[in-house]
């Protein structure tokens, strides 16, 4: 007795297309062994603890066409001295007005809202790979299900308090080992991909 073509079960079944994102969104930190991106008052001298060899961070700057940091990780790079960023177009992350005039030589606009918008306001500007910088910023695109890649550099020292890499997330965020590498000065970095990353 026929029952019908084999294959009608699998026709009728919605598609399960992997949605792929339009733009990427990375993050490549450096922190103590303690899993601290600043001291409390946001100094970043201890990263020089395992020296300044190359260790993929020019490649990977290279590889991004937009930054997107907070408004505290803007006012440190401001003491720098001289704009870190070059000419690559920089989005502070601020509900307040921002004052951009100590600015030289930079491209830098301000940006609001949840991360989701943020990405849907970064794809329809044109930006293919975001780099996804400060602290509580990255902590609420993780959380958010924003990010697709996360390199973290870790340094040879503990601080013993400072600001978080990670903070709370509603749910558990399932990662894919890439790659890890050490150097002779004692870095010691891991890359991860974030597997179903939620596109907004």
């Amino acid at each position: 007795m026929t029952r019908g073509p084999l294959l009608a079960p699998a026709i009728l079944r919605p598609s399960r297309r992997i949605r792929r994102p339009a733009i990427k969104l990375s993050v490549f930190c450096g922190v103590s062994v303690d899993g601290f991106l600043a001291r409390p008052d946001h100094a970043l001298d201890f990263l020089d603890a395992g020296g300044q060899e190359p260790h993929g961070f020019e490649e990977f700057y290279g590889s991004v066409d937009v930054v997107v940091i907070g408004r505290k990780t803007f006012e440190v790079v401001l003491k720098f001295g001289s704009w870190a960023y070059g000419k690559k177009p920089v989005f502070v992350l601020s509900s307040r007005p921002l004052d951009f005039s100590a600015v030289k030589g930079g491209v830098v606009e301000q940006m609001s809202g949840e991360p989701a918008e943020i990405v849907r306001q970064l794809k329809s500007r044109g930006f293919k790979h975001a780099y996804i910088d400060g602290g509580v910023t990255i902590q609420r695109f993780l959380a958010a299900g924003c990010v697709d890649r996360l390199v973290i550099t870790r340094v040879p020292v503990l601080i013993g308090a400072g600001i978080p890499l990670f903070g709370p997330v509603p749910r558990d965020i399932s990662l894919r080992h890439v790659a890890t590498r050490s150097y002779k000065g004692g870095l010691v970095q891991s890359e991860y991909e974030i597997g179903a990353a939620q596109i907004p």
